[in-house]
C-alpha cells in the first residue's frame, strides 16, 4: 500500500507486539507499510520486529508504556524523524486489574482502566493528529470492545471506558473528516489471543459446545480481527467514517440466544440448551 502521494505508508501501532496487535503490525508490514511497533513488552516487540524484517518488511520498535509521557514523546519523535503517519491504530486495552463486582472495585483500579482502554487513546491520537491534519490525509482505527455494547457485569469500568472509545470515535470522525481523515474502531469478542488464551475461555468445556455460543463456532483467531483493521486503514474503506466494526462471530446480533445442543431450534436460556 501506499500514502496517497503514493510513497509508502507509515504505520503506528500501539500493543503491536502480541495478540491482535501483533498480527495487525505483520499485516501491515506485509501490505507494504513502514510499521512503528509501539509494546511493553521488549522480547515480544524485538521478535515481531525480526519477523517483519526477515520477511522484507520495515519496522521500528519502541518499548514503553502508552500510559506514559515518555513513551508518547517517542512516539511523536520518531513520526516526525519519519516524516508521515499515514495510520494510526489504537490497540492497546485491557479488562485487567479486575474485580469481582464494581461493589468490590477500587478507585485505583478504575484509575489504571481508564489509562489503558480510554486515556491512551486520546493521549496518542492527540500527538499525531496534527500531521495528519498537515498531510491532508490519515486513517485512525481504534481498538474497542463488543462488551461496550452489552452488560458484562464484573467489569463495569472497563465497558464504560471502551463505551467511551466508540463515542470518541464517531465525534473526532466529525471533526476530522474535513482534513480527509477517518476514524473507525473494531470491536472484538472472543479473541483467542496470549491475553484471552481459548484455553482460558473454555475452562475445561467441551469445545464441541461452541458452535451453540457462537454463530460462527468458533472463537476468533488474530488474522480475523487484523484483516478488518487492515481493510478499514485502506483506500477501499474510503467512504466509512465514524463506526465501530464488531468483530465478534456473530455473538452481538445473537444477543443471548443460543443454538439446541441437539441442533433444534434456539433458546435464550443456556441450561435449557
Amino acid at each position: 500500500m501506499s500514502g496517497q502521494d503514493g510513497t509508502g505508508r507509515v504505520s503506528v501501532i500501539t500493543g503491536g507486539a502480541l495478540g491482535i496487535g501483533g498480527a495487525t503490525t505483520r499485516r501491515l508490514a506485509r501490505d507494504g507499510d513502514t510499521v512503528v511497533l509501539v509494546d511493553i513488552d521488549d522480547e515480544a516487540a524485538q521478535q515481531a520486529a525480526d519477523e517483519i524484517r526477515s520477511d522484507g518488511g520495515t519496522a521500528h520498535v519502541i518499548v514503553g508504556d502508552v500510559t506514559v509521557e515518555t513513551t508518547l514523546d517517542a512516539i511523536a519523535d520518531t513520526v516526525s524523524d519519519l516524516g508521515r503517519v499515514d495510520v494510526l491504530v489504537n490497540n492497546v486495552g485491557d479488562w485487567r486489574p479486575a474485580s469481582k463486582s464494581f461493589l468490590h472495585s477500587k478507585p485505583e483500579q478504575w484509575q489504571r482502566l481508564y489509562e489503558l482502554n480510554l486515556k491512551h487513546v486520546l493521549t496518542v491520537t492527540h500527538r499525531l493528529l496534527p500531521t495528519m491534519v498537515e498531510q491532508g490525509h490519515g486513517v485512525i482505527v481504534n481498538n474497542s470492545t463488543v462488551e461496550a455494547f452489552r452488560g458484562n457485569p464484573g467489569h463495569a469500568p472497563y465497558t464504560a471506558y471502551n463505551a467511551g472509545v466508540s463515542a470518541f470515535t464517531k465525534s473526532l470522525a466529525v471533526e476530522v473528516g474535513q482534513h480527509g481523515i477517518r476514524v473507525n474502531a473494531i470491536a472484538p469478542d472472543l479473541a483467542d489471543t496470549q491475553q484471552t488464551p481459548a484455553e482460558a475461555m473454555l475452562r475445561g468445556r467441551d469445545p464441541e459446545l461452541l458452535r451453540t455460543w457462537l454463530p460462527l463456532g468458533r472463537f476468533g483467531h488474530v488474522d480475523d480481527y487484523a484483516g478488518v483493521i487492515a481493510f478499514l486503514a485502506s483506500d477501499e474503506a474510503r467512504f466509512i467514517t465514524g463506526h465501530t466494526v464488531p468483530v465478534d462471530g456473530g455473538t452481538l446480533a445473537a444477543s443471548g440466544w443460543y443454538a439446541k445442543v441437539n441442533r433444534k431450534g434456539w433458546t435464550n436460556m443456556p441450561d435449557h440448551a
